[in-house]
């Protein structure tokens, strides 16, 4: 049986640490500060959500649902103004973090779904699914 791609990023650690550099490169980039304006100013909570859903997107345990259930990641998302801009700028950051924390052939795998991701997100102006 083919191990999940959770497995494949290295599990709990890697999904852990691809979601610390994703918040770090987000503080660090100018560029990424309409984004970051979205998120508290703690992110402590940002995180864990992070982590959960990319652990079940990933194909590893349930945990985003076991705790808050579907992630209906577009519905939770409209209270922000997600316009094409800062859907790329999320990418932006994402796509750093990706780099840095995974392999080149899990990173080919997964920058294009998170991409998609993102796209839909957008709820602003042009862009819109």
């Amino acid at each position: 049986m083919p191990e999940s791609l959770y497995e494949t990023v290295g599990g709990e650690p890697a999904v852990k640490a691809l979601v610390e550099r994703f918040y770090a490169v987000m503080d660090e980039l100018p560029e990424a500060a309409a984004v970051r304006a979205m998120h508290p100013p703690d992110l402590s909570t940002s995180r864990k959500h992070l982590e959960w859903f990319l652990t079940g997107w990933l194909g590893g345990p349930q945990v985003y649902i076991e705790n808050r259930g579907h992630p209906r990641l577009r519905a939770r998302h409209l209270p922000f103004a997600i316009d094409k801009a800062a859907a790329d700028a999320w990418m932006v950051c994402m796509r750093r973090a990706l780099a840095e924390t995974l392999t080149p052939e899990v990173v080919v795998v997964v920058e294009p779904a998170l991409a998609r991701l993102a796209g839909h997100m957008i709820n602003q102006g042009e862009g819109q699914p």
